[in-house]
């Protein structure tokens, strides 16, 4: 299928006539026989899933349908038919003359045969091979063609029209299939990749209806690949909501895994909905229908806003979308306006999200957040407790511990230790 869709982007590039039909009716000769090599494949295989059943069903019954039999026929056909064209070209000087083969006999080995005895060792190669590739048509080899569809004007009339009438002939539920597929097949290499050095994964309970959530040894994939590949270590993480429990609310000194943590839990949720297995030991998850994420992003001067208005015209609009099934990812939000109206805005934002009873993961440094109702659940990243300096990118279910804000301010206006330490020396 790959090949086929190589054929055809190949195909609408060409300039000549007959040389982009000839690709297009090649594309569907490739086409046809990844149909039927499919089918004969999953004749062979025991399939047990629901949707594989389904599908062998759908392409048994499209492979033997009037359709698909007649375009493989047609396609046939038209390949024998080209296939027996034989002609002679005359060349003398500039000009070509194109005419029927009318049986000439092949002088090409008595030539050789004649010049074998001037063979004197290693002699230089002097012929010509042909250009491989569509592109490398020229005008004279155009022309030529448009001389020798004229000696067959039966063959080539129905190439014209096999172009035309069938440019729909990809089935959709195969195209859907085909593209799929290979999704799902990557995503396992991806996760075999992970298995090899012991990280878990797991198919995980899906409810629509509960929102009673877990993931035990959970972790973001984008990150874990790059550590991976860097040979470091990949800290894994836990967390569950149960009860009225809906909104994780994230806090901790930054560069601690916060947005992390709120990145993977949006990853969980979304691999599960495509019905994949996810990083964890054991997950249980909740169907959405649809997820949300705010996290910061660049000014943009086109738009004219500020970032303040920027936020609220952002979180305003997915409040307006979100219902009782979404699920909604917020990382440090209204954090360009004063402490005061962040912790007010904040509040009204978590209120709508109580009042629809949404689950999220709110990354902030307003502690009071955490504390605002039962359907709050306090998340704090953490470091070593003999060097706070050190992260420890673990995130656990704790009291805040007001050092956050803090924290942040301190690095905002450079009065960390190091900060001072480097202004003393100055």
């Amino acid at each position: 299928m790959r090949d086929m869709r190589e054929h055809l982007a190949m195909a609408a590039k060409l300039r000549f006539k007959y040389q982009k039909e000839g690709w297009f009716l090649e594309t569907i000769n490739i086409y046809c026989a990844a149909v039927k090599g499919l089918v004969q494949e999953l004749s062979l295989v025991d399939i047990r899933s629901c949707g594989f059943l389904t599908f062998r069903e759908y392409i048994n019954e499209y492979a033997d349908s009037d359709r698909f039999q007649s375009l493989l026929a047609e396609t046939k056909r038209l390949f024998d038919d080209l296939s027996s064209i034989k002609y002679c070209l005359s060349i003398k000087g500039i000009s070509v003359k194109v005419r029927r083969y009318e049986s000439e006999i092949d002088y090409s080995k008595t030539v050789e045969n004649t010049f074998e005895k001037f063979k004197n060792g290693a002699v230089k190669d002097y012929k010509c091979p042909f250009a491989e590739g569509p592109a490398d048509m020229n005008h004279v080899e155009a022309a030529v063609l448009d001389l020798v569809a004229r000696l067959y004007p039966d063959i080539f009339e129905n190439l014209d029209n096999y172009f035309l009438k069938n440019n729909d002939y990809f089935d959709e539920t195969i195209r859907v299939f085909d593209r799929e597929i290979q999704f799902y097949i990557a995503y396992l290499e991806h996760v075999a990749f992970f298995k090899q050095v012991g990280m878990h994964f797991c198919y995980p309970r899906i409810s629509n209806v509960c929102k009673e959530i877990y993931d035990y040894e959970g972790f973001d994939l984008a990150l874990a690949y790059k550590l991976q590949k860097e040979n470091s270590v990949i800290i894994c993480n836990d967390f569950h909501l149960k009860n009225e429990e809906r909104i994780f609310v994230v806090s901790g000194p930054n560069q601690g895994g916060k947005t992390t943590f709120a990145r993977t839990f949006g990853q969980l949720h979304f691999i599960a909905s495509l019905g994949c297995p996810v990083p964890g030991r054991e997950a249980q998850l909740y169907l959405f229908d649809r997820l949300f994420t705010h996290f910061e992003k660049e000014e943009d001067i086109k738009n004219l806003r500020g970032k303040l208005q920027d936020d609220l015209v952002r979180i305003h609009s997915i409040m307006n979308r979100a219902t009782s099934n979404s699920i909604i990812v917020l990382n440090e939000i209204f954090t360009s306006t004063t402490l005061q109206d962040e912790i007010f805005l904040s509040k009204k934002v978590i209120e709508k999200i109580i009042i629809l009873d949404l689950l999220c993961v709110w990354v902030t440094f307003i502690d009071e957040l955490a504390l605002y109702s039962k359907k709050t659940v306090s998340m704090v990243s953490t470091v070593l407790p003999e060097n706070p300096t050190i992260r420890t990118y673990k995130i656990i279910r704790k009291p805040p511990d007001g050092r956050a804000f803090a924290i942040a301010l301190a690095e905002k206006y450079r009065l960390t230790y190091d900060d001072l330490k480097e202004r003393i020396k100055s």
